[in-house]
């Protein structure tokens, strides 16, 4: 892209092998590696990170503080919520009974990724989902339903394996189905094959 491409965005930082369309909202402190699109009407918010040969499709809504790493392309019908870290070579689609023949542009699915998710290297994400706040999506698994909160799921196609604390660690549910982050304490409740967040005591 033009250098000077640069300057309509505050404080942005976008690699000269990088496109950026007409009509795209960029966060201040948001870095653009190399080879990368941005297409038209698409927004991503501040202190964004994406690497090498990411595809931004058009209208995709990208909060703040999201790390994408290299090879991914996120395609229109996708939203990801702040904080949210996708891993290399993850796959979204956006269409469920694709046909080169038939476009189906009218059919595009929605997929919600909330805030604080993790979506590990190689994973796929079939369209029409919803990613729980701070849920974890192991390594190469394919996600065909919705995960819940805090859900920790691998395999193909991915199952629910387990409950990931907001910094990432694998929960130990005692007997009264109470667990604690090994790196924060905060404490966590399983209820009705749900995670919450324990209110604190006063």
């Amino acid at each position: 892209m033009d250098s000077k491409m640069n300057h309509q965005f505050e404080n942005v930082f976008i690699h000269n092998s990088s496109f950026v369309d007409e009509g795209v909202h960029i966060g201040f402190g948001t870095k653009i590696w190399h080879f990368c699109h941005i297409m038209s009407e698409s927004q991503i918010g501040e202190n964004c990170n994406l690497g090498q040969n990411v595809v931004i499709s058009p209208h995709v809504k990208i909060g703040n503080g999201v790390k994408i790493q290299n090879n991914v392309s996120i395609y229109t019908g996708v939203e990801c919520g702040d904080d949210v870290f996708i891993g290399p070579s993850v796959v979204f689609t956006n269409v469920i009974n694709p046909r080169s023949a038939n476009p189906r542009k009218s059919e595009f699915q929605n997929t919600m990724v909330n805030t604080g998710a993790t979506i590990g290297a190689n994973s796929t994400i079939v369209c029409g989902i919803e990613i729980g706040q701070y849920a974890f999506v192991g390594a190469g698994a394919v996600v065909t339903r919705s995960i819940p909160d805090f859900g920790l799921v691998a395999g193909n196609p991915a199952r629910l394996i387990g409950w990931m604390s907001r910094n990432g660690h694998k929960l130990s549910f005692d007997q009264n189905n109470r667990a604690q982050c090994p790196e924060t304490g905060e404490e966590y409740i399983l209820a009705n094959k749900l995670v919450k967040i324990a209110a604190k005591s006063q």
